[in-house]
């Protein structure tokens, strides 16, 4: 498989493991910093302040700071990056009580690590197509992915165990010691001397604007923001998925945690295909992923089946990574300052999109559970529908940029 191969390559290898490091890392942080909300408090608005923390820096940092997360572009600056993270990970048990003082402490914690997270994310994400020539950008892309959605499932896995030994508040220290690791294999990858280690940052006075890039680009910004909205569907079967299974079901805790597992297993069957498969039409791909998962979502809503809704959650994973490798791959043609700029925006619309989700659906799960998984769904269907139609009026841009004008320099031997 391509994958292996490219794993075969040492800085691939390493920028792999701190990849996965640090998104094992931020799991099970999200798991100690709710739990400890919700035992502190028993306030279920205060865990959903704790979302609304982790996602605004990522939008005032994509939309104001585009000179400040420049200034982190290169392997050393990311390893700085995690090693302050793991210092305030592992500061925070010591700094916690459990009282209104003890929130407020969690609360600076989970902003400022907030802060470290949307400089990291973009940055480590426009470094991976340096990794490999224009030819294997899709799959090196899919192989990142793949990493961040195997590690997202460890991490929560991981958390849940630990959480039968240790403290809630003692699970920051093992995110933690996960940051650590991950900073110091980034800074070994400085060491390596390789291409994507060794490029010099974005320069801050060469990043690029936003506006522009997206106008000069069209086809690129819809889809961004069709992906902003993403969410939507991600939030009503995160949020819905126990009320719906609850009142319309009577199922529990253990038919939640097979249909969680279903949309894992779609995804790791989606991943290798969308990793291996490099399509014409990207923005057509990305558009009839994002519409399948929209109506898949819709559907949960109305079926009268558990089993149904374990296939439609298969469904979803599997469609996930189509659209999201694909999109990756697209963007991670682009030159380094402008790769850069659209990665900070991607992120920047999920965030929102995330956000938007956290804070409206509960109103309409409380209202009406089924009816929150038929408008995500819609939104999203419709929303991608409209823009593959509005795409086909729009003139296609020229040609991708060249390898070398990309930044991507093939990984040797491959």
């Amino acid at each position: 498989m391509e994958y292996l191969r490219l794993l075969r390559k040492p800085p691939v290898l390493m920028l792999w493991l701190a990849r996965g490091l640090s998104v094992i890392g931020e799991r099970v942080y999200g798991v100690a910093v709710i739990w400890s909300i919700y035992a502190s408090t028993g306030s279920a608005s205060l865990m959903g302040l704790v979302a609304v923390l982790e996602s605004a820096p990522y939008v005032v940092l994509g939309t104001l700071g585009r000179r400040a997360v420049a200034r982190f572009s290169s392997c050393r600056a990311l390893a700085w990056l995690d090693a302050v993270r793991a210092a305030v990970a592992v500061a925070l048990p010591f700094l916690w009580s459990p009282d209104s003082r003890g929130t407020c402490v969690l609360f600076a914690g989970v902003l400022l690590l907030g802060v470290l997270a949307a400089l990291f994310d973009p940055n480590l994400e426009a470094l991976v197509p340096a990794l490999a020539d224009r030819e294997h950008v899709q799959q090196v892309t899919g192989l990142f992915d793949l990493t961040g959605r195997i590690a997202l499932i460890t991490g929560r896995a991981s958390a849940g165990l630990l959480l039968l030994v240790f403290s809630k508040i003692q699970l920051f220290v093992f995110n933690g010691v996960a940051f650590a690791v991950s900073a110091a294999v980034l800074g070994l990858l400085s060491r390596y001397g390789s291409v994507a280690a060794g490029r010099r940052p974005v320069s801050v006075k060469s990043s690029v604007r936003a506006r522009p890039l997206l106008r000069a680009h069209p086809h690129v910004g819809l889809a961004i923001g069709v992906y902003g909205l993403v969410p939507l569907c991600s939030a009503a079967t995160t949020v819905g998925m126990p009320v719906l299974l609850a009142t319309r079901y009577g199922a529990g805790a253990g038919v939640y945690g097979l249909v969680t597992a279903a949309v894992g297993v779609g995804a790791l069957v989606g991943n290798p295909l969308a990793g291996n498969w490099r399509p014409t039409g990207w923005l057509a791909v990305c558009c009839y992923a994002w519409a399948v998962d929209g109506v898949a979502t819709a559907c949960m809503g109305l079926v009268g089946r558990v089993s149904a809704l374990g296939l439609l959650s298969a469904l979803t994973g599997l469609v996930a990574p189509v659209a999201a490798v694909t999109l990756r791959a697209r963007l991670g043609a682009f030159p380094p300052a402008e790769r850069l700029r659209l990665m900070t925006v991607e992120h920047t619309a999920t965030r929102l999109g995330s956000m938007a989700g956290i804070l409206l659906l509960p109103l309409l799960i409380g209202f009406s559970p089924r009816g929150s998984f038929v408008a995500a769904g819609a939104t999203v269907t419709a929303l991608a529908i409209g823009v593959h139609a509005l795409s086909t009026r729009i003139p296609r841009p020229g040609p991708a940029p060249s390898p070398a004008e990309s930044g991507g320099t093939a990984v040797a031997g491959y």
